[in-house]
């Protein structure tokens, strides 16, 4: 028997436990935490995120059943799964994502994106090293709506270009790994958003508590430090020259084999027009913006412009049907704007019907992960966990322990979506379970939420940026060429000290009520502090 049956025959061993945790009674109780810690466990087993959570969903209907196999299909179908189809952002969540899944296919294809990059290099004066990163790192931004799709896109443009300028791939590969998730988790258009806005749905729903899932999306950017300070550190890195650990090696390497020559004949002319990528991105975001203007104004009956007026339509009770309409017609222009391919090539339509295709197990992710919280909400598993915690840990430490607990998930498992599956059914309850036990007023406990969010998508994207086991971590490695474990080896160092000035500046300081942005600025200080200081020492 392989390696692989074994794993599988352990974790049916482990669901079997399920049978008598459900004859003792699982709501209420610490049992009612099984769910989470059989999906956890398996995850991390099998590196099978679907096969997890499903396993975790079908757990906790169990454990709502008594332990009875017969009721478990009609509980989960009535129940836990044909609801979250009644839920318009849960619909829109796997329209939009399937649809933004076919427009970066659309992208990826027409090689406007490659163009951008030798147009930028071409042209470079100064610094060609410096310049092919920063102008890689500015694809990176540019191409905010996928990480799997970003990682795919800018390794596969500028590993044909690194060598040539003296800069070596598993630089690149820390490159488009740092601007893949991390970019996505930050980006309100992005196929990871309504996964993000689904989840902040259910945990507010879990509590009886109002509010815009977008709106707390936005007051958790300036909270989500990992991913900021990632992005911080990528470009001081880039600037200062800044390499710290095995990295080094490499550098020096591909440096010492690099001849400098005339940057046009490096590079050679662009072979697609820029627009076939600029265009599109330009329509897909100003037609999802212009969506929510145009539904806001529906809805409240007034037509004003300006920036008060955008930010009150993003909490529109129409933001799925914006997210939707606003991907169509930016899918529509990427179809127009597509280059003319040779006869015996794939046309637009194929592309975009084969780019929704890759996001399909995504979208089996995503639901699933939307019947185990449900069934955690059933059970009572934040309010277990809420209760065991409070007068233990104290309310101000509850940003850290949720990212250092997602960051040990994420990379344990390598998933991101699923650390955020398990973790924010749990997170975003305990917030309020905990803020009205101890007496904590109703606007510091929506403070403390928007820092838990925060957490919850950092400590996710921590292992997505450098977990072994992360997909993202692999597709980079892939599309940069080079041997993943070299990857994960020199990407760690940076991935280490991103999250240590996290912890030290931003969540513990956000749990004692420091404005979001003043974490980030001291995070910020103390990134340049330590790169200028570090001098010639960490230099290649």
């Amino acid at each position: 028997m392989d390696a692989k049956a074994w794993q599988i025959w352990i974790s049916l061993g482990l669901f079997s436990l399920t049978f008598p945790f459900a004859l003792a009674g699982g709501e209420g109780s610490w049992i009612s935490l099984w769910p989470s810690l059989l999906a956890l466990s398996v995850v991390l087993l099998t590196q099978r995120v679907l096969f997890g959570l499903f396993l975790g969903a079908i757990a906790g209907v169990l454990l709502l059943t008594g332990g009875d196999p017969l009721a478990v299909l009609p509980v989960l179908l009535v129940d836990h799964l044909f609801p979250n189809f009644q839920s318009s952002w849960r619909l829109g969540a796997i329209a939009f994502t399937l649809l933004l899944g076919g427009f970066a296919a659309l992208l990826e294809h027409g090689r406007g994106l490659e163009a951008f990059v030798s147009r930028r290099l071409a042209r470079s004066k100064g610094d060609v090293r410096k310049q092919f990163q920063f102008s890689s790192m500015g694809l990176g931004f540019i191409c905010f709506f996928d990480g799997l799709a970003n990682s795919m896109l800018i390794g596969s443009v500028t590993r044909k270009l690194a060598g040539k300028v003296g800069v070596s791939r598993v630089r690149m590969a820390y490159l488009v790994d740092s601007t893949s998730s991390a970019v996505a988790c930050l980006a309100f258009i992005s196929t990871w958003i309504t996964f993000q806005l689904s989840l902040i749905e259910q945990g507010l729903a879990d509590v009886g508590r109002s509010g815009s899932p977008y709106v707390l999306f936005f007051q958790s950017i300036p909270l989500n430090y990992y991913c900021l300070f990632t992005l911080f550190l990528l470009g001081l890195s880039i600037a200062f020259d800044f390499v710290p650990g095995p990295m080094r090696k490499f550098e020096r390497r591909a440096r010492a084999s690099h001849s400098p020559e005339s940057l046009g004949a490096q590079t050679g002319a662009p072979s697609t027009d820029l627009r076939a990528a600029a265009i599109p991105l330009a329509v897909l975001v100003g037609a999802i913006m212009g969506a929510f203007m145009g539904f806001y104004w529906l809805e409240s009956g007034t037509f004003q412009f300006g920036w008060t007026s955008l930010a009150r339509a993003f909490s529109t009770s129409y933001g799925a049907e914006a997210l939707v309409v606003g991907s169509l017609v930016g899918v529509t222009a990427a179809i127009l704007c597509y280059p003319r391919q040779p006869a015996d090539a794939k046309g637009p339509l194929s592309v975009f019907v084969g780019g929704m295709a890759t996001l399909l197990r995504p979208i089996f992710i995503l639901i699933v992960a939307w019947i185990l919280g449900s069934t955690l909400s059933s059970l009572g598993t934040a309010e277990t966990l809420s209760h065991a915690l409070s007068g233990k840990l104290p309310y101000a430490l509850l940003p850290t322990v949720v990212f250092l607990t997602g960051a040990l998930i994420s990379f344990s498992t390598g998933t991101s979506w699923g650390t955020m599956g398990i973790l924010m059914p749990l997170a975003l309850p305990a917030v309020f379970v905990m803020g009205d036990s101890l007496g904590i007023h109703n606007s510091d406990q929506m403070a403390m939420l928007a820092a838990c969010i925060g957490a919850v998508f950092s400590g996710a994207v921590f292992g997505d940026h450098c977990s072994p086991f992360s997909d993202t971590t692999i597709i980079s490695s892939i599309a940069c060429e080079v041997d993943p474990a070299d990857h994960v080896k020199t990407q760690l160092p940076f991935a280490l000290i991103a999250a240590g000035v996290a912890v030290g500046a931003g969540f513990i300081p956000a749990g004692l009520g420091l404005p979001g942005w003043a974490g980030v600025a001291l995070g910020l200080l103390i990134l340049v502090g330590g790169v200028v200081g570090s001098g010639r020492r960490f230099r290649p």
